[in-house]
């Protein structure tokens, strides 16, 4: 989770799922569910290294459809890296509202996928405030990339890290939400892209410079068809 600063409405009282919480369960969790994977290998294939869990936690373990829980069983439910990894968006988020609340979500976007191309990610997904649109990698041409991937992707699995870092903002995004909220499939790269409203470029992000973000602005504004 990236940005854990946005969890603002969790209450003293509420009871907490987790979903998917990998080798670091957020401290307010109550509960823990995974899913349940044939080996060891297809796990660590998910989770992107070997790193186990280690929690005294409740984890409960399901097959990957109807969530072994009562409606409404829950307060609020945090969902960090997992919507990208599923087959059926609109299936598992009906899933997240009839048990709960309230919750956060976070997934990386777009810019991030292009440039590391991780196989077990399914999806594209950005929210504009009122939806969340979603788009299947297998319907764009990213693959036609590899090469270019393979590079970033082994520089990550290498540790380097630092652009990334820098770039979280323009790879990542999270929000909380109190309500359900539309799920729409979309077509077209630039409903999964920022717009003018949602690119977050206020201020120089960590150690890159101020004139680095506007041209970086400026590129991803062309990518989408902006003038």
């Amino acid at each position: 989770m990236f940005f854990s600063e946005k969890i603002k409405n969790i209450l003293p009282t509420d009871r907490v799922l987790e979903i998917g919480p990998g080798a670091d369960p957020h401290l307010r969790s109550n509960v823990l569910l995974e899913k349940k994977f044939e080996n060891e290998n297809e796990y660590i294939s998910q989770f992107g290294k070997d790193q186990k869990i280690n929690t005294d936690k409740q984890i409960i373990f399901y097959d990957g459809g109807r969530f072994p829980f009562n409606d409404k069983e829950f307060d609020y439910i945090i969902c960090s890296h997992v919507l990208e990894h599923v087959p059926d968006v609109p299936c598992f988020l009906s899933e997240i509202f009839r048990v709960g609340s309230k919750g956060y979500l976070e997934y990386p976007l777009i810019y991030y996928e292009y440039l590391y191309n991780f196989d077990v990610h399914l999806n594209y997904l950005k929210f504009d405030g009122k939806c969340l649109h979603y788009m299947k990698k297998n319907k764009s041409h990213l693959d036609e990339f590899r090469p270019v991937q393979d590079f970033f992707f082994q520089s990550l699995k290498n540790g380097h890290t630092k652009m990334l870092d820098e770039l979280i903002p323009f790879f990542m995004e999270g929000f909380e939400w109190n309500k359900e909220f539309e799920i729409e499939e979309v077509n077209k790269l630039e409903q999964v892209c920022h717009n003018d409203y949602t690119l977050p470029i206020a201020q120089p992000v960590r150690n890159t410079s101020a004139s680095t973000m506007e041209l970086l602005k400026e590129l991803v504004k062309k990518s989408i068809g902006k003038k």
